[in-house]
């Protein structure tokens, strides 16, 4: 409960940094502050390419604001999940919901960076009781970008999703979104998820993903997405306990994204 109350606070004050002064700026300058809203319905919720939806469908929203002048921003995401119901004594926590914060910029004309932290919470998750830690997690992270492509570095500053002994875990990913031809992108990615402690061995291991986006622009901002997705992560670690379900096999996930 400690934890809980402690990542709240964090989330909180990690808020106001970016609220607080972009309330101010729109008072000086009504157009220095954005916000964007996203709606998506995903045939599998696949993070970091294992399944927090056991294989099933997730619907998924979220919003930003930005403070353009000076690059900070803040942001809240929910999807429906089914990980934690599954678990046996772990709750029925229908939802997970990121709250994150942090400051984007440039370093040169071709390089900009991104820091923050964001807090993935699992309200009412009661994973203590089936032998692990707390679900809720903090993690910080940053990132540089060249083009259309990324590297980002992510270390959690609590146990990682309820793994025993597993704080200050990190994961480290290559992204690319390449522009094919108009409104068309094709996705890449690569990462590496390091889980510390005496689940070191059996939960690390390593996701990619290939696939293509479309933007419809002439239907307000649609986006269509089918991706391949695979692991290599172990079936001992990462099997939900109802039907056995390997929720990091290899598999195709399509999504359909409104942005607002």
């Amino acid at each position: 409960m400690k934890k809980t109350k402690l990542i709240f606070a964090l989330t909180g004050t990690l808020f106001l940094s970016v609220f607080a002064p972009a309330a101010m700026a729109q008072e000086v300058k009504s157009d220095a502050i954005s916000s964007s809203y996203n709606l998506s319905l995903t045939s599998d919720y696949r993070y970091r390419g294992i399944s927090q939806t056991r294989l099933q469908p997730a619907l998924q929203g979220g919003a930003d604001l930005n403070q353009d002048i000076s690059g900070l921003y803040s942001g809240t995401w929910l999807s429906t999940i089914s990980w934690i119901k599954d678990t046996p004594s772990a709750g029925s926590t229908p939802l997970e919901w990121d709250v994150s914060a942090g400051k984007k910029g440039s370093l040169t004309v071709d390089i900009s960076y991104d820091i923050g932290v964001l807090a993935y919470l699992y309200l009412n998750n009661h994973l203590d009781k089936a032998g692990m830690k707390n679900g809720n997690t903090l993690e910080a992270y940053g990132q540089l970008a060249y083009g259309s492509t990324t590297l980002k570095y992510s270390h959690a500053l609590t146990p990682l999703f309820g793994i025993v002994a597993s704080r200050s875990s990190s994961y480290l990913e290559l992204s690319s979104n390449l522009e094919i031809m108009a409104d068309f992108h094709l996705n890449l990615h690569a990462g590496y998820q390091k889980v510390t402690g005496i689940n070191a061995n059996l939960a690390s291991y390593a996701d990619y993903k290939i696939g293509v986006t479309k933007t419809f622009k002439e239907l307000h901002e649609w986006q269509v997405s089918l991706a391949a997705v695979s692991t290599n992560a172990k079936k001992a670690f990462y099997t939900s306990p109802v039907r056995a379900q390997q929720l990091g096999k290899s598999s195709l996930i399509l999504t359909v994204t409104r942005t607002f």
